[in-house]
């Protein structure tokens, strides 16, 4: 691609000298006509284009212009030949060259009149642009990366878990703050950051295992829970995500933890399994108790009577005589049986309503444990079954109790309405009992009072002490679960 003089019919002042300072100039350098033709061209513009010098000469300048860009340069042309001026292009606008093998190439241009005795000229410098613009585009993605780690951290620190990486070796080797005020640790102490030093010891030699085997590619849990502590020596129960870190080639190079501190959730589920393990407990009491009374009152009349109409059977002329005697006991055996049946389900509560089913079931235990029990009330409306229920239950424990421990023969027993509440009040004046032993939940049968009550959004107080009497006041809401009940129906 040697350079060759340009051609007939051209203009002249294209002397020696001119073209020497086209072919010193850095950039690729054409001069165009009117037309659009070109009618000089230097060695770099060869280079750019990889046209030959002679190829270049007497081209239409739009050829070497993308085709999406043709149809707009003729008019470009016409207005910069109408009024000429140093111009450059390219600073902030995308413009490319068209290649001789089809290639584009990211170009910067500036254009300058040039004029002489032949006319008016276009004088065009043209330089690749690709080295500038791909730095810019590097500078852009280095910079969007940046922003995107920037981003990332700020999610990382603000995310709700304590977040850390460690590599095969078990060494932390990314932590966010979360994990280190977790446990207590500075920054600075990453990179000696061991399992040892968060893992309580019964735990260790698990985590270790289910880390060698996921090293070996083994498959292990992804979540579980195990017991740490914090520098200062606090214990506390932690939950885990751990996900596999790779490469590009997909080997594992570590592993990325999700920690969440769960010991309060821990607590509460030792609590509620406690509760739960004691209302059975309670449950099996109560079962036992009417089994007793089943088997010790109601069985042993039942076999009395037998014994009785045995003897009849052998002496029928006093069948007479003792026949209201016998009417007498099983009429006591009916009652004690029908007694025990009103302990687990009151028909009268069911379909009387809770002042009504209280007041019956009040009379009969009265009857049958030989005590006072003086009952009041003024509850005028209708409560929903659930909070009867509740409020039944709750008396039933609590007389059972004060019969069991109070040592007197007369309780008090209120039943009364006021302000959206239901207030059952049970009272004597008994002996009373240790009233921290209460609130430590040691009683199974005011364990069951208390998540009864709870269970219908109310609450319920003891007050006891020695020798001093027991007040058990248990407060129910009822008005809004009312109107509640009314708009949903």
């Amino acid at each position: 691609m040697s350079s060759s003089p340009p051609r007939r019919g051209k203009p002249t002042w294209a002397d020696k000298s001119f073209r020497s300072l086209l072919e010193a100039a850095p950039d690729a350098m054409l001069v165009v006509d009117r037309a659009g033709e070109i009618v000089l061209a230097n060695l770099q513009a060869e280079k750019l284009f990889g046209y030959g010098c002679d190829e270049l000469i007497g081209r239409s300048v739009e050829s070497l212009i993308p085709p999406r860009f043709r149809t707009e340069h003729p008019q470009y042309r016409a207005e910069y030949f109408g009024a000429p001026r140093v111009r450059p292009m390219g600073a902030s606008v995308e413009l490319f060259a068209l290649c001789e093998d089809g290639t584009e190439v990211p170009v910067e241009i500036s254009l300058s009149p040039l004029t002489n005795e032949a006319g008016t000229f276009i004088v065009s410098a043209i330089r690749d642009a690709t080295d500038r613009r791909r730095l810019e585009q590097l500078k852009r993605a280095e910079g969007a990366l940046r922003k995107s780690e920037e981003k990332f951290r700020r999610v990382v620190e603000h995310i709700g878990d304590a977040l850390f990486v460690d590599n095969v070796e078990g060494q932390v080797v990314f932590a966010n703050e979360r994990f280190l005020n977790l446990f207590g640790f500075s920054r600075e102490e990453l990179p000696n950051i061991r399992l040892e030093d968060y893992v309580a010891p019964e735990y260790r030699a698990t985590l270790r295992d289910r880390h060698d085997r996921r090293v070996r590619g083994e498959a292990v849990p992804t979540h579980f829970e195990y017991e740490g502590f914090r520098r200062d020596g606090k214990r506390m129960w932690l939950e885990v995500d751990v996900v596999p870190v790779t490469d590009e080639n997909g080997n594992l190079i570590g592993t990325q933890s999700a920690l969440r501190e769960i010991t309060e959730r821990k607590r509460a589920e030792e609590a509620l399994s406690g509760m739960a393990r004691k209302l059975v407990e309670a449950q099996e009491q109560e079962r036992a108790r009417i089994a007793r009374e089943l088997h010790d009152d109601i069985n042993q009349r039942l076999a009395m009577l037998a014994v009785e109409l045995e003897q009849l059977k052998e002496n029928p002329s006093e069948v007479e005589s003792r026949a209201e005697e016998l009417r007498k006991q099983t009429s006591e055996i009916s009652n004690g049986v029908q007694a025990l049946s009103h302990d687990l389900h009151s028909s009268q509560l069911e379909y009387l309503g809770v002042v009504a089913g209280m007041k019956s079931w009040c009379k009969e235990f009265a009857g049958r444990q030989k005590i006072e029990i003086e009952c009041r009330h003024d509850v005028r409306s209708t409560l929903p079954p659930e909070i009867e229920l509740c409020l039944f239950r709750v008396l039933q424990e609590a007389l059972h109790n004060a019969v069991k421990h109070s040592g007197v023969n007369r309780i008090e027993v209120q039943l009364r309405e006021q302000s959206g509440e239901i207030h059952l009040i049970v009272s004597d004046s008994g002996r009373g009992f240790d009233i921290e032993a209460i609130k430590q939940g040691k009683g199974l049968g005011l364990i069951s009072m208390r998540e009864r009550v709870r269970l219908v959004n109310g609450t319920i107080d003891i007050e006891s002490k020695p020798m001093g009497g027991t007040i058990v006041h248990a407060r129910v809401p009822f008005r809004s679960e009312q109107l509640l009940q009314r708009a949903a129906g």
